[in-house]
């Protein structure tokens, strides 16, 4: 079980990209229906994808091998880059290079909602709602959707492909067999999707629009359709009816599920959705306050509202946005780089370290406090009402360790590229937890000029946040290849 068994981690490849072209041919109808330039390049991109994911798929449809832990490890890294390079073919017909091409592909299914687009109002309408496919495909998660749909993927290995995207605090087992949770967790999602855009569409939102805005909300993604965001339709029903869904989306797929279905109020009970939403409602009402007292809006419910909206849209890092919150002050930034570090929940379709794991690290750190007046009581760490083994708290503390390491990585690299410390320091976290926003208002002008190597490594940054760290970097290693 330690031998990678390439072929049917290319095989698995194969029939992922099958599925990807069967997503790319949806944008490529919508080319042709508005006769837009590009809409050849979808055409040609969907069949070379096709073409490639079919050619593997069926010259190795007799790899049959069961899939180990450096498979699952492997496949969870690889199938983003494959992702990302056959996603990124329609791209080459508008962007000015390979690596802006890449770039906006990879923020897109990594869920970052950078883009280097200055002028996303007169993008093509395929490009557009293709990036937002490419969000929605990449906010559930792109191995959740193949171990939905491959029933070969049942057992072990469907669980090591799980957990390689879904971290272990954040699973929840639906069903006995790994397919069919995996399967239950993509209907919710699709489910809200659907309710989501008939909502939008209900208020002053073109059918297009409410397509491309709901999928990129419940993907948290943040892609619009328009550079002003969310605050160019002026509506406060858009601001609340957006606001609530990436609520939602910050929250376990798999709680709101088992909360629908069997227990309504297992939702009400779980821990890391009480401080979730007690963190917001606290963020809100302060940013609230503040906001009104200093006059920045007129009325206390238009305050309200942009912070509400603001908050979640950070702390569920989808990077949609109502106004320029650079104009609020230092102090609702700092809060909000804050918010953005945390996260929402885990298995939700959120970045960030996740609040479980704050949670977690901050029961812990209180009870090494109760540690020094006595060192002789054993208190475990406790967790839903269940005590964590110190096993799992090591990997919560090694994890968040391991993520600031390699915020600051970044963000020292960046530095080197040019980036003062502010935008390295921002800028690094903002990749790192797939949030995306740039420094300053034309976060598009930020990101499209930076240099080469900024972008690269603000792509790594994507994938490595998106992969929760420990499976982005230990194929790098060389025990990952060493044979045992």
């Amino acid at each position: 079980m330690n031998k990678i068994h390439i072929g049917i981690i290319l095989r698995v490849l194969g029939i992922l990209l099958c599925f990807e072209a069967l997503f790319m041919f949806i944008p490529t109808i919508v080319s042709f229906f508005y006769q837009e330039p590009d809409r050849w390049a979808f055409l040609i991109s969907s069949i070379v994808t096709l073409t490639i994911g079919g050619t593997l798929a069926y010259r190795l449809r007799n790899c049959r091998q069961p899939m180990g832990r450096r498979d699952g490890i492997l496949l969870g890294t690889v199938v983003w880059i494959v992702f990302a390079l056959m996603g990124m073919l329609p791209f080459l017909s508008i962007c000015n290079s390979f690596t802006d091409a890449i770039f906006e592909t990879v923020s897109a299914a990594t869920t970052t909602g950078a883009s280097i687009f200055k002028n996303i109002d007169y993008l093509p309408h395929g490009i557009l709602l293709w990036r937002s496919i490419l969000q929605w495909i990449g906010g559930i998660g792109i191995i959740l959707f193949t171990v939905a749909v491959l029933p070969m993927l049942n057992h072990r290995g469907g669980m090591i492909l799980l957990s390689t995207e879904v971290s272990g605090i954040g699973q929840y087992k639906l069903s006995p067999r790994i397919n069919q949770t995996a399967m239950k967790l993509w209907l919710c999602y699709f489910i809200f999707t659907i309710i989501l855009c008939m909502l939008l569409y209900a208020g002053p939102m073109t059918f297009f629009d409410a397509v491309c805005h709901s999928l990129s909300t419940m993907a948290t993604g943040g892609f619009s359709t328009h550079n002003e965001s969310i605050g160019y339709f002026h509506s406060a029903y858009i601001d609340y009816v957006i606001t609530i869904f990436t609520f939602i989306g910050g929250i376990n797929f798999a709680i709101i599920y088992r909360t629908v279905m069997s227990d309504h109020t297992f939702i009400f009970r779980t821990e890391q959705v009480k401080w979730y939403t007690n963190l917001i409602i606290v963020c809100t009402i302060v940013f609230t306050i503040g906001l009104y007292t200093q006059g920045t809006y007129g009325s206390i419910e238009q305050s309200f509202r942009n912070a509400l909206f603001q908050v979640c849209s950070v702390i569920t890092s989808t990077g949609f946005s109502t106004c320029n919150t650079l104009d609020w002050g230092p102090f609702y930034s700092l809060i909000m780089l804050m918010l953005m570090f945390f996260g929402a929940c885990a298995g939700s379709t959120s970045g960030g370290a996740k609040i479980d794991r704050m949670v977690i690290l901050t029961k812990n750190a209180r009870n090494e406090f109760n540690r020094v007046l006595y060192p002789n009581v054993i208190r475990p760490v406790l967790y839903n009402g269940k005590a964590l083994s110190h096993e799992t708290v090591s990997k919560i503390l090694a994890f968040t360790i391991m993520y600031v390491i390699v915020w600051i990585m970044g963000a020292v690299i960046l530095t080197l590229q040019g980036a003062n410390m502010g935008e390295a320091v921002y800028g690094s976290l903002s990749a790192l937890s797939n949030m995306g926003i740039g420094i300053g208002s034309d976060a598009g002008g930020f990101y499209s000029d930076i240099s080469l190597g900024a972008k690269w490594t603000l792509m790594a940054l994507m994938i490595i946040g998106r992969l929760e760290v420990f499976t982005a970097i230990i194929i790098f290693m060389p025990l990952f290849w060493k044979k045992s």
